[in-house]
């Protein structure tokens, strides 16, 4: 499964690493994905998300139903 949160959309980035001699080599940035699991009251279900930390702040203050409206609305919830 790929490194992409299911809420934000956020994915790997890429960039350097900077020596102190001023060298550049490619390196890769991952954001901070973890598979949750979430209670849909709305269903009455259990689901398990990838998502990254800041998703889950924003599930804790919107709620979920709000949160997959608006990932849904935005395009980046992949299911």
């Amino acid at each position: 499964m790929s490194k992409v949160c299911q809420i934000t959309g956020k994915r790997t980035r890429v960039g350097n690493n900077v020596s102190h001699a001023n060298n550049k080599t490619k390196r890769k940035f991952y954001p901070n994905l973890q598979k949750k699991k979430f209670f849909l009251e709305s269903e009455g279900v259990w689901v398990e998300l990838k998502v990254s930390t800041k998703a889950m702040r924003t599930i804790n203050k919107k709620g979920l139903d709000a949160t997959l409206v608006q990932a849904a609305r935005k395009g980046t919830l992949s299911l």
